[in-house]
């Protein structure tokens, strides 16, 4: 099934520990908020959303399915 992904960067306080967890995901910009770099990312990279989901201490990270 397909994954989307989205962040609430009101929410964001720029931990970093998407980045560090799904580089291929997400990234920061230069204030420190969370970059969504794949909104809806390949299968391999489910996991790592998730785990980058669970660690988000704002709690930011939504992951839904499309369709």
């Amino acid at each position: 099934m397909a994954m989307r992904i989205s962040v609430d960067r009101g929410l964001c306080i720029g931990a970093g520990m998407c980045a560090l967890t799904a580089p291929q995901i997400f990234d920061q910009d230069s204030s420190g908020g969370s970059v969504l770099l794949e909104p809806e990312p390949a299968p391999l990279h489910h996991a790592a959303a998730r785990a980058a989901e669970e660690i988000c201490p704002a709690t930011a990270i939504r992951i839904g399915n499309r369709g």
